[in-house]
């Protein structure tokens, strides 16, 4: 077992000849993050709680590499700033990988791995090879973000992908920085270019995809002011970069995108803000609206489902925050994404906060409760105990990690008690013609990799 620190060498072949490769994937959706190109996707998750060295909250990211067989364990990197080969040292507070974006930002073919230190400001760019992620470089100051919000896409259709965050240099706060690839070593960018907001906060969140079909990434910025939310913004990718749209999509506490009725155009889920009010988000039972797109970006038709939509699993309750977290991919391979929607703070008998997963399948006809289906630790076949305070489905990802065309479901439980408390937890549900399935079902926390499990919170974010 590899200590903290280290980062031992993986044989990773590309994947047999008897192997089939993935099928096409709905639109809008991101790229599947292969850190060793074998065409298997690679589970990427942070504990940024983690006390490095003594240093409190310095945290680390693991790493879980795949084969045909879906994730080993066994096959990982345990990656912080004492890693031999990553720049910068561990920082008291630096919260290493407390948002992680996973594309091929030098075109090798390889996926990489931006990290965000939002306690010291900077974002380390951890590059892929044929061993798995390998060595890393901070992005330089020169590319004016530090990277709030960063989010991954290929906005000016150019097959390089780019990266987007606020700008750490334009004199407004809300203000965004494209960083144009492909992205040399020294992590310098091929190009940039500044996007004026026009609001006076830092965006709450950003979330990319092809939502007009047109093969180029386009950009939703969610907004608020003080305790209020502010329309979203829908950015238009181009030929020459990203361009405002004319229409807001509405208003969201987060977001994804992809293709859920398959009409090749990219479909917008937004988190709800009930009476657009933010504080009153820790007590919401939680919404998500569906804003469908055209080729002109997100449309009019829109669908709103919540736990009280026939066929959701559960009851409405005050606090549950339905949609908390969003994800989306195809578990069924139809051709339609899914969407998995994370629901922390859902009450079990286990107690309160114990947290649940529901799965909204994609369809002909667009989103819907039928055929949804819950998962959480009480679930059949599912690891652990449900217990009070968990949050399972804090952070969730859709990913085929086994290669058969079918998204697997990555869940995190970032307050999952291990030998510690708060030390953290992933589960991995693989997909099926159905539904997910808790047949092949792995899960993993700190002390299956020797890393530092006290208040470790793994699986508190996982890449977009």
């Amino acid at each position: 077992m590899a200590a903290l620190g280290t980062v031992p060498s993986l044989l990773a072949l590309p994947a047999s000849a008897g192997e089939s490769a993935p099928a096409a994937r709905p639109a809008g959706l991101a790229p599947q993050p292969d850190f060793d190109g074998d065409g298997h996707a690679d589970v990427a998750s942070s504990a940024p709680g983690a006390a490095i060295g003594g240093l409190a909250e310095a945290g680390y990211v693991v790493v879980v590499y795949s084969s045909s067989g879906g994730v080993e364990t066994e096959r990982r990197h345990v990656i912080s700033q004492a890693t031999a080969g990553i720049p910068g040292s561990p920082a008291a507070g630096g919260r290493f990988g407390h948002r992680t974006v996973a594309r091929d930002l030098d075109g090798d073919g390889y996926t990489d791995l931006a990290v965000e230190t939002p306690g010291t400001s900077s974002v380390t760019v951890l590059w892929g090879s044929r061993f798995g992620l390998d060595g890393g470089t901070v992005l330089p100051v020169s590319a004016g973000t530090n990277g709030d919000s960063l989010t991954g896409g290929d906005f000016n259709g150019d097959g390089h992908a780019d990266l987007v965050g606020v700008s750490s240099v334009s004199e407004e706060w809300g203000d965004l920085r494209i960083l144009y690839g492909p992205f040399t070593r020294a992590a310098a960018p091929a190009g940039t270019a500044d996007v004026p907001t026009g609001r006076v906060f830092e965006p709450r969140d950003l979330v990319a995809g092809d939502i007009t079909g047109d093969g180029r990434d386009d950009l939703v910025s969610l907004h608020d002011f003080e305790e209020m939310t502010e329309p979203a913004i829908f950015w238009r990718g181009t030929a020459t970069g990203l361009a405002r749209g004319s229409a807001s999509p509405g208003r969201g506490a987060s977001a994804v995108i992809g293709d859920v009725d398959g009409d090749g155009h990219g479909d917008l889920v937004m988190r709800t803000v009930p009476g657009g009010v933010n504080e009153d988000l820790p007590t919401d039972p939680g919404s998500v609206k569906v804003v469908y797109g055209t080729a002109d970006g997100p449309g009019t038709r829109t669908a709103v489902i919540d736990q009280d939509t026939a066929g959701v699993p559960g009851v409405s309750e005050a606090g549950d925050q339905f949609g908390a977290a969003l994800a989306a991919g195809d578990v069924t391979g139809d051709g339609r994404a899914d969407i998995a929607v994370g629901v922390p703070h859902e009450d079990l008998p286990a107690g309160a906060d114990a947290g649940a997963v529901v799965l909204l399948k994609g369809a002909a006809g667009g989103l819907s409760g039928t055929g949804a289906r819950a998962f959480h630790q009480d679930t059949a076949g599912v690891p652990g105990i449900a217990e009070a305070g968990d949050r399972f489905g804090a952070a969730l990802a859709l990913q085929d990690t086994d290669g058969d065309g079918l998204d697997d479901l990555s869940a995190g439980a970032p307050l999952e008690d291990g030998s510690f408390r708060d030390s953290g937890a992933v589960w991995v549900l693989r997909g099926a013609a159905a539904s997910l399935t808790t047949t092949g079902i792995v899960s993993f926390g700190p002390s299956a990799f020797g890393a530092p499990e006290a208040g470790a919170r793994l699986g508190q974010a996982l890449p977009r």
